[in-house]
């Protein structure tokens, strides 16, 4: 019987995309998703939702391509400028487990310590959580199972009750050997109807 829900937030309910920022700085869309593809990738953004400094991850890519230094610098000192809007249908879903009374509903998250507090104060949801696990401020991140198993312990949850929700296929994968159910998010449509399928919305 689920009794815990456990969401992932980018990409799930929160959009955060780097194109947003650097739009606004390259005229160029190839420019751009070359600088991020090779510079400011996402294994190096994920260090710092593994809990490196903001300041050490810039600093070390500073040295490394001096020469991109003011694109490089503007990822963290105008972070803010990559989050969008909420995924609202996906917000409704997590509105309506929450309202049911069924279930406790947790975050798992990667993101960064330091970046974590901007995101609390502009999306007001993020309080309806039972729980947030940042992976920045547990120096561990998905897809390590340390990551996952430290939110069960934390919270008291028992992996056959639970259901993980992510965009990553990495880790719904990891998820899944931990013996938590898991739903591989890919629209908010496929996730109502898969919810439906298990009974739980």
């Amino acid at each position: 019987m689920i009794n815990t829900i456990i969401f992932d937030l980018g990409a799930v309910l929160i959009d955060w995309n780097p194109h947003y920022l650097y739009r606004k700085l390259f005229t160029d869309e190839e420019e751009m998703k070359n600088f991020l593809s090779t510079i400011c990738t996402s294994e190096w953004n994920e260090e710092q939702d593994a809990g490196r400094s903001l300041h050490e991850g810039t600093e070390l890519l500073v040295k490394q391509f001096p020469e991109h230094e003011v694109n490089i610098r503007a990822f963290y000192s105008r972070w803010e400028e990559m989050l969008g809007q909420p995924f609202w249908d996906t917000v409704e879903i997590f509105k309506e487990l929450k309202n049911s009374g069924k279930y406790k509903i947790y975050a798992l998250t990667n993101w960064s310590a330091e970046t974590f507090p901007v995101a609390v104060s502009r999306y007001e949801f993020l309080n309806w959580f039972d729980g947030i696990v940042v992976s920045g401020a547990e120096k561990m991140r998905k897809p390590t199972p340390e990551f996952y198993q430290l939110l069960l312990d934390r919270h008291l949850v028992k992996p056959e009750e639970a259901l993980f929700i992510d965009d990553n296929y990495r880790n719904i994968l990891a998820a899944e050997k931990m013996g938590i159910l898991s739903i591989h998010f890919t629209s908010t449509a496929l996730l109502r109807e898969k919810l439906g399928q298990l009974g739980i919305l």
